[in-house]
């Protein structure tokens, strides 16, 4: 089973989180909302879960485009692009990605609220 941290109190987060349940039809992902779960059985600190995406793998904790590409193999209709990932030059190229999001998620993040209001 791969455990996902993630943050429940951003809007973003909550629809993708959303949709990966619904796409993870086996249940074989468990997703902790690390902005309210107890995190005494992670090795992050709970300021770096929420600041960052990590999954637990095989007890291997991933982080960032590493994580997504994890989540990516464990549900069947994403898992070739997971698997395209495990190409070290294009999990470079998916974290420098996923580091620009980081950049302008605040400002996404305020226009996901005001949508959801």
């Amino acid at each position: 089973m791969l455990t996902v941290w993630w943050d429940g109190s951003c809007p973003l987060c909550r629809r993708e989180v959303r949709l990966m349940r619904k796409l993870d039809r086996r249940g074989r992902i468990r997703f902790i909302d690390a902005a309210s779960a107890p995190v005494a059985h992670c090795s992050v600190d709970r300021r770096k879960l929420l600041g960052r995406f990590h999954a637990l793998q095989d007890g291997q904790m991933l982080s960032g485009a590493a994580a997504f590409a994890a989540v990516w193999r464990t549900i069947p209709v994403l898992r070739p692009l997971g698997l395209v990932a495990r190409n070290p030059m294009i999990l470079a190229a998916l974290e420098k990605l996923y580091l620009t999001f980081l950049r302008i998620r605040p400002r996404l993040q305020r226009i996901a609220t005001r949508m959801e209001q």
